[in-house]
């Protein structure tokens, strides 16, 4: 079986940073056996496959190497704007949706002129659990390769989803993100004990400014670059908490992220929430840099 692929750089505009995903824009009738083997032949993190649909309707897949998810946000970005540069979606679509196993996602589409350069997908509604107790959380941080004096105590502990579950923690800076050293076997006993794919410690840089950096290795992913769904759960924590300037009933934050393997990226999250402060829907946006055009024999 030959099947046609892009490698596609997500958050970001510059071939060779952001975060790297798979796009196979046809593949229909790709066998479960077939799909497992996709991420480790092209050495990516996510892929998103398109199953089928019409018009601006696109059936969507996602895979990483420990197999397939519900939601991947790098992939929806990436896929979304990949689609549309390429011309499989109709030229001068402002919205795609992409019915995905968990729920339809729909993705509007900004332009300069003719060419789509953003996208902004409003991400599956969040969700939110009781945060790991104090021995967890300790245990969660010998696994990273440090302790408590590393939290920051202004800013939320928390379990968020908005398509995968992840545990946050906040740091005092940026640069205690950056000295993390975790132990793979170690997050991913505490991933399947905690019920959370994924750990994604945070620190701010600004009052709506954040670095971050997302492990994930119970997906077969040790450090994932830039992250669409995690971010879009902090932000949705951050709301919740009341800890980041709100108006007119939104919060917008920026999460900066890859820095660390060398690949930088930005993430734009809008928040909306109810007048009680509860977060409702999640927008995170990016752009995204076509790398390279392929086709993998199977």
């Amino acid at each position: 079986m030959r099947l046609p692929y892009l490698l596609v750089d997500a958050f970001t505009r510059t071939p060779g940073t952001g975060n790297r995903v798979a796009i196979f824009p046809d593949a229909r009738g790709l066998s479960e056996a077939d799909a497992a083997k996709i991420t480790g032949r092209l050495g990516v993190r996510e892929a998103a496959l398109v199953a089928g649909g019409e018009g601006d309707v696109f059936d969507v897949r996602y895979l990483t190497p420990g197999g397939e998810i519900e939601f991947a946000g790098a992939a929806t970005i990436a896929l979304a704007l990949a689609l549309l540069q390429e011309g499989i979606a109709k030229a001068g679509s402002e919205k795609l949706f992409f019915r995905t196993p968990g729920e339809t996602v729909p993705v509007v589409i900004h332009y300069r002129g003719d060419e789509p350069v953003e996208a902004v997908m409003r991400e599956p509604a969040p969700r939110f659990k009781n945060p790991p107790t104090y021995a967890e959380l300790r245990s969660v941080m010998e696994a990273l390769g440090a302790d408590e004096r590393y939290l920051h105590r202004g800013l939320p502990v928390g379990v968020a989803y908005t398509g995968l579950w992840s545990l946050f923690l906040p740091m005092v800076a940026p640069g205690m993100v950056d000295a993390l050293e975790p132990d793979p076997g170690k997050l991913a006993e505490l991933s399947e004990r905690l019920g959370v794919a994924t750990f994604h410690p945070y620190a701010p840089m600004g009052p709506r400014t954040y670095y971050a950096r997302d492990f994930a290795p119970a997906l077969g992913i040790p450090e994932d670059p830039v992250t669409g769904s995690a971010n879009g759960a902090l932000a949705a924590l951050l709301a919740r908490a009341g800890v980041v300037p709100r108006r007119e009933g939104e919060v917008v934050i920026t999460v900066l992220q890859g820095h660390h393997l060398g690949v930088p990226g930005e993430v734009r999250v809008r928040v909306e929430y109810t007048a009680s402060g509860e977060p409702y829907a999640v927008y995170v946006g990016g752009s995204a840099a076509i790398a390279e055009r392929g086709v993998l024999e199977l």
